[in-house]
């Protein structure tokens, strides 16, 4: 089978040539596909960075952002933005100015690209030529004079219990109803859904233990409807894997997967922008505007800065406007 790293690096690269010619939904559907034919593959990447010191370089810095715990899908994601901005600059690294990083991101925005990616793109390189310079390997970082991006803010809401109500009913299987109320109740990433093993539940405590970001682990909670719904679910697996939930021929089911189950459920059901995120922040608002504490809403939703909850916080129109009315009347 394909190493893990070469195939997200070659979906990054899929995704990439993609996004400025395909709208979202149909971009989510597509990779999804991709990546299940993928699994019947092996690739192998071969690096077209160049052979001036730069492949070293980036090596080197790829390593110390693997001590620090940063996943492999990050690092390849990392790896991909920088080697594709010198393949375009074609000059040693010591040699890019500003010049050249400035040209590059008008190159991409006359191909489509968003600013919201440019300004991710932005800060990749930030960060690597800032490293370059704090370790003396550049004289100077030529992204430093490059001001961030004004893009917009779009505030994204959570679903409604109307809309949970029509996805729920659009749910082929036991298995997609279980994502779903396992998405709602937990708040975990995609990422962490796709890894956890089926003996990982505790259905005595109604909880779980996720391994999340930076590889560390924290216990989120199953609601009583969603214990109901996974333990249904089990009941009619005949399958032999652990994966806590699978997709075709019994395999663990991967990212794509699920985001192609919700694509097929917002098209059926009418409800739009149905992602895996939204079901986390659904399920974080939902903590915030019951009263949970700012700082256990953040354990549970495993931030390591509570500004990072602040975020849905500042977001939640409806319950600053309800505090608001409470403290003025």
């Amino acid at each position: 089978m394909m190493a893990t790293q070469d195939k997200v690096l070659l979906m990054h690269r899929v995704e990439e040539t993609l996004k400025p010619r395909m709208f979202a939904n149909l971009l989510e559907e597509a990779t999804a596909e991709i990546n299940e034919t993928l699994d019947d593959f092996d690739v192998k990447y071969t690096s077209t960075g160049a052979s001036d010191g730069t492949d070293d370089m980036l090596r080197t810095y790829i390593e110390a952002k693997r001590t620090e715990d940063r996943s492999e899908k990050t690092l390849v994601r990392y790896q991909y933005l920088i080697e594709r901005f010198m393949a375009f600059a074609k000059v040693k690294t010591r040699d890019v100015t500003t010049y050249h990083v400035r040209d590059y991101f008008i190159k991409e925005q006359e191909r489509g690209v968003s600013d919201n990616t440019i300004e991710g793109i932005r800060g990749v390189l930030n960060a690597y030529f800032g490293w370059l310079e704090h370790e003396k390997m550049i004289e100077r970082n030529p992204v430093f004079n490059i001001a961030p991006l004004h893009v917009q803010k779009v505030v994204r809401e959570e679903f409604s219990d109307t809309d949970i109500e029509k996805m729920k009913r659009c749910c082929k299987d036991i298995r997609d109803m279980a994502i779903i109320h396992f998405l709602l109740s937990t708040g975990c990433r995609i990422s962490e859904v796709v890894a956890l093993n089926r003996d990982d539940i505790d259905f005595h405590e109604c909880e779980c233990t996720v391994l999340g970001k930076g590889k560390k682990e924290r216990i989120v909670y199953i609601d009583s409807v969603a214990h109901m719904i996974l333990r249904e679910y089990f009941e009619s697996r005949r399958d032999s894997s652990p994966a806590l939930f699978v997709g075709r021929y019994g395999k663990r089911i991967d990212a794509g997967g699920i985001r192609a189950m919700l694509k097929r459920i917002e098209k059926k059901s009418g409800v739009k922008d149905v992602h895996p995120h939204r079901f986390r922040r659904t399920m974080i608002t939902k903590l915030l505007n019951r009263g949970m504490p700012i700082q256990e809403v953040a354990v549970v939703a495993g931030h390591d800065k509570l500004d990072t909850t602040m975020q849905y916080y500042a977001s939640n129109n409806k319950k600053i406007k309800n505090s608001y009315q409470r403290y003025t009347t």
